[in-house]
């Protein structure tokens, strides 16, 4: 806690002393500009610097009304960033530049010198050359990003994990799983992408399927020109489903408690007509050759005030001491570390979406980074802690930003496999 804490302290730091060297190259790039030097541009710059970073370091924690808003809000001040460490290079060019020809200067012979003037006519226009080139160049991250974000919206990938089990089953073992997850079905604009995306999990031929919440953003009622193609969703040993934080229509407008209540319902009818079985702090016993394993899912619990706690772990374990195996279907993975570690030892895996990787980063088959993890410790891939593992699915939709960027759309295809993970040190 104190080593994050020193860090973001750090961060801070480094932030303010990179926004006081863009001021002074802005002001570089434009002499000419008395707005620039003015006080209340000064006020306006460093208020909006402020507002960037307590951005970043609430996050977590404040509640900013609207689907999403959140959400983009943490990427557009991640991307200014970005924009702003590309022009300090050309001011950082620019000042070595301005102390070579001063060294000149103070090196040259007197004859020399006189003619120092011309040269020094022309270092002005060359640094607001340089300046200026480089404010064009912080651009193009913004532009590139900004081309490319509409572009990854249906760009479905399907990512496969093995999970080793060692109390699972010899009839289980083998077993596969589809996971999609935050379908987020107001934000689609192409039904022929999102069937493709479907059409790719189908394909797979899994033996049962998860889907772990935030099948809308606020209203029941974006499902209905969707449903169609996710009753196709099914699989030979069910589909199970859980609830995320927009399922609720928290962050929606209603004229009354009784008109969120029905949006509510209409929700949990839609997961019944496509056949799905949505886990409500609740389990099913899942039987293959008379052996069993415990499902359980329960309702959006966040370690976060900002997200609500719904969700029962005491009900949805009810009754299961008997299974050797349980897989928790919960929305959002901060639940893992702040309850089903400390207090539920028996929960082998759990399954969460809600993150979306922030539809920013960097995902190859061996790294990955996106800003959010400043936010949540898990928030993509496979996690395992003792004996207990986490799988973090970046979604299937999106939501407040019109497309995603390095963190695709996911479908997870697991595999179950008796025994102990090879690659895990011995302990």
């Amino acid at each position: 806690m104190i080593f994050k804490a020193l860090s973001i302290l750090f961060w801070i730091i480094i932030e303010l002393l990179a926004d006081r060297y863009v001021l002074y190259g802005i002001r570089g790039a434009f002499k000419k500009w008395r707005l620039l030097r003015s006080k209340a541009f000064a006020i306006f710059y460093w208020g909006f610097s402020a507002l960037c970073v307590a951005a970043l370091l609430t996050a977590g924690y404040i509640t900013i009304a609207g689907t999403g808003v959140r959400a983009a809000c943490l990427l557009i001040t991640f991307i200014l960033l970005i924009c702003k460490f590309t022009f300090i290079l050309f001011i950082f060019a620019d000042d070595i530049r301005r102390k070579i020809i001063l060294k000149r200067k103070k090196t040259a012979p007197a004859a020399a010198a006189n003619k120092e003037p011309a040269a020094n006519t022309d270092a002005i226009p060359r640094s607001e050359f340089l300046l200026k080139a480089g404010l064009l160049a912080a651009a193009v991250p913004l532009a590139a990003i900004k081309m490319a974000m509409p572009r990854g919206s249906y760009d479905y990938h399907v990512l496969y994990q093995t999970i080793y089990l060692p109390n699972l089953p010899k009839a289980f073992d083998g077993l596969r799983i589809g996971q999609i997850s935050d379908i987020h079905s107001g934000s689609f604009y192409n039904k022929k992408a999102v069937l493709g995306g479907v059409e790719m999990l189908l394909k797979e031929k899994t033996d049962l399927i998860f889907f772990t919440g935030d099948l809308v953003n606020d209203e029941a009622s974006e499902m209905t020109s969707y449903q169609g193609i996710f009753t196709k969703v099914k699989a030979p040993l069910g589909v199970f489903s859980t609830l995320g934080n927009h399922d609720y229509g928290d962050y929606g407008d209603w004229n009354s408690l009784a008109d969120k209540k029905k949006n509510h319902d209409d929700l949990i009818a839609t997961h019944k007509n496509m056949g799905w079985n949505l886990l409500m702090n609740e389990n099913r016993r899942l039987k293959i050759d008379g052996e069993e394993i415990g499902i359980l899912g329960i309702e959006n619990w966040s370690e976060y005030s900002r997200f609500p706690k719904y969700g029962r772990m005491d009900l949805a374990v009810k009754n299961t001491d008997d299974l050797p195996v349980k897989l928790l279907l919960s929305h959002d993975p901060s639940h893992w570390r702040a309850e089903v570690l400390p207090k539920y030892p028996q929960i082998d895996a759990m399954f969460a979406g809600h993150t979306h990787g922030m539809q920013f980063g960097v995902r190859t088959e061996h790294f990955q980074y996106s800003p959010i993890k400043y936010v949540y410790n898990e928030w993509a891939g496979h996690y395992q802690e003792n004996k207990q593992q986490l799988y973090v699915n970046v979604g299937f939709g999106f939501v407040g930003l019109t497309g995603r960027v390095g963190i695709l759309p996911e479908i997870t295809i697991f595999t179950l496999k008796a025994g102990i993970d090879p690659s895990q040190p011995i302990s």
